[in-house]
């Protein structure tokens, strides 16, 4: 009997086991999952943040909230000469990242806004442009400090005689160190500070002048406003002025005006005040002048 039941499995295998095995490939295949050059970057993005922690996607909350604010490179955790198609992944990864519906943080939506903010003003040329213009100045102070500390060093001179393109390569190279852009970022700091300081004191003078400016306007239109109402009233009131000046000159029980002021008449006697009045060339005579000699006894 065991030799009987043998004998199949040494002569080969049988119709049924060939159909078992090529069942169980299929199978394998069908479980296994494709290999990663086959799937879609989207797919990709989407399962690697299914997996994030929800502690990762509060820190990186934090970290765009205490980004600094004058600064699109540093909210989107970019280094500074990162491409515009750069700019466009970051945004991706992060706004996946803290999204309001996949984030739990009570200000994943502020975060998530902060994204989008940057993202616009470092894909608008003229506010990039202008960005970059302060960060490469920011970049050539760095240098700066660079060449001073690094002025009289025997080993940078020594590596930059043994480099092919001498004190040139050796920066270059340092340029492409972490140390580099930690300190071309404090930098950058720095100089948007100031600038933005600048811009906003600009600004206020601007605005204060423009305030002078309005307020005098305004002044000189109310003067002349005032001055268009007073000559509409006194033109009002011309009849009214000539009609009293011809009824005053009616009452005058026709005497007739030789148009010479009589000075009043003189009084030398005063019943009610009981004082005599001077003639007036006395009333304002001057005091006689005191002598200068001594005192007569």
């Amino acid at each position: 009997m065991g030799e009987e039941e043998s004998a199949p499995d040494a002569a080969g295998p049988g119709p049924s086991s060939e159909a078992a095995a090529q069942a169980k490939a299929t199978k394998k295949e069908r479980a296994a999952p494709p290999p990663p050059e086959e799937l879609d970057p989207e797919d990709l993005l989407n399962a690697f943040f299914s997996d994030v922690k929800e502690v990762d996607r509060d820190n990186e909350v934090n970290r765009i909230l205490w980004a600094f604010k004058l600064n699109p490179f540093e909210k989107l955790n970019l280094r500074f000469d990162a491409t515009v198609d750069d700019v466009k992944r970051q945004f991706r990864k992060l706004s996946l990242m803290v999204h309001p519906d996949k984030c739990k943080h009570p200000q994943a939506s502020t975060a998530f806004d902060i994204l989008g903010e940057a993202q616009k003003d470092l894909l608008n040329d003229e506010k990039r442009e202008n960005i970059v213009k302060v960060l490469e100045i920011a970049k050539e102070e760095v240098r700066k400090e660079r060449r001073k500390e690094t002025k009289h060093d025997n080993l940078v001179r020594v590596a930059s005689l043994l480099h092919e393109e001498g004190r040139d390569g050796i920066e270059a190279e340092w340029e492409k160190t972490e140390e580099f852009h930690e300190r071309w970022k404090m930098k950058a700091r720095d100089v948007l500070a100031r600038s933005e300081w600048r811009k906003r004191k600009l600004t206020k003078r601007i605005k204060e002048e423009t305030l002078r400016l309005e307020e005098k306007d305004q002044e000189v239109k109310e003067r002349h406003k005032a001055k268009k109402e007073h000559e509409k009233q006194w033109e009002t009131t011309r009849d009214t002025r000539v009609n009293t000046w011809h009824d005053y000159l009616k009452g005058g029980g026709g005497k007739k005006s030789t148009g010479m002021v009589k000075p009043p008449k003189l009084k030398t006697n005063d019943d009610d005040k009981l004082y005599v009045q001077r003639p007036v060339g006395e009333q304002h005579r001057p005091p006689p002048a005191k002598s200068a000699g001594p005192k007569k006894d």
